[in-house]
């Protein structure tokens, strides 16, 4: 199975695409996904060449994405046109890079508590969809939707997918968000396997809270959520997709307060036998008790200056070690071990 990174792994360093692709050969990967526009200088033909040279050069394969595609989410922006439009210009970087796929999102948790009901969400996003069927097809690129931050829990992407069409749409499967969703990683395979083109994979400890259940991400190896099975089982059911490591530490813990009314607000359809394998993890789980800096708050915090360096030196070590965590201990990676 090839073996790639996320480069929001490394969001701090501020790194373009070369310097991606260059940390990409150094730690013998196989592909660098590129989830958002900003990483490329530019989306001119000319230098998207470049940067697939350069890939071509290494042995790496250049994946890409972007955001919202769809237009009612809290987290979609019309700087740039319709989520149509956005995605079709996507799907052409896509071609021109050698992409499979272009991974995207509806949004964001905040999206199960708007005015608009969550199925108003999936109607735009299968909107979005159906308009750039015709071109997905004729590139031979899939639209690659991610479970994200909270936004939907793994049986209602599946139920997307199957009403866009999963000839050119599949899934983008995270097992940190499907843990953000109050959802076992293992409950969201179950749901995924069929559809799955890549993945962003992070460990997670996950643990009984009074208020219901605290959950932290962490890096590979470290986490209680069973993911080194998960992995083994991902492996068997998906092995045409890249096992893509996506690092997000340093964060404080979350909670998921389902001991309380108001967490249903957001949650009200999820099955009682999956949940109960969520809280399984928790009554199984702890809190993680090694070193790590907790200072990153998410998008748009500033922090201090000493902060922020320190984060960033973290951000590199605990990317270098999931990494060597996935090729010499899960034996993921076709480069591994390679001179």
């Amino acid at each position: 199975m090839k073996l790639g990174v996320d480069t929001y792994s490394l969001r701090s360093l501020g790194w373009g695409a070369f310097e991606h692709l260059e940390y990409a050969r150094e730690m013998q990967l196989d592909a660098v996904q590129f989830s958002e526009r900003g990483y490329f200088d530019s989306l001119d033909e000319e230098y998207l060449r470049t940067v697939k040279a350069r890939a071509d050069e290494f042995g790496i394969e250049v994946n890409v994405g972007m955001l919202s595609i769809c237009q009612t989410s809290t987290w979609f922006s019309d700087e740039r046109g319709t989520a149509a439009e956005q995605l079709a210009e996507m799907i052409r970087v896509a071609d021109i890079v050698g992409s499979p796929f272009v991974r995207c999102v509806l949004g964001g948790r905040a999206d199960r508590r708007t005015e608009e009901p969550l199925t108003t969400h999936i109607a735009a996003t299968v909107e979005t969809c159906r308009a750039v069927r015709d071109l997905a097809l004729e590139m031979g690129v899939k639209v690659a939707i991610e479970n994200h931050a909270g936004d939907l829990q793994a049986r209602e992407l599946r139920g997307l997918i199957e009403a866009a069409g999963p000839e050119y749409v599949g899934a983008c499967i995270d097992t940190g968000n499907a843990v953000w969703a109050g959802e076992s990683p293992f409950v969201a395979l179950e749901h995924l396997a069929p559809y799955v083109v890549t993945s962003h994979i992070r460990d997670a400890a996950v643990w009984e809270h009074p208020r219901g259940v605290a959950m932290q991400w962490l890096p590979m190896g470290d986490g209680t959520i069973g993911l080194d099975a998960w992995v083994r089982e991902f492996e068997r059911r998906c092995p045409d997709a890249s096992l893509t490591v996506e690092i997000i530490a340093g964060r404080p813990p979350q909670v998921l307060n389902y001991l309380e009314p108001e967490y249903w607000e957001a949650y009200p359809d999820t099955p009682a036998s999956e949940f109960a394998q969520f809280v399984a993890l928790a009554k199984a789980g702890g809190p993680y008790m090694g070193s790590m800096l907790v200072a990153d708050g998410g998008r748009g915090t500033e922090l201090p200056s000493e902060y922020e360096a320190a984060m960033t030196l973290q951000q590199r070590a605990h990317l270098d070690r999931s990494i060597r965590y996935c090729q010499d201990t899960l034996g993921i990676g076709e480069k591994r071990g390679q001179a």
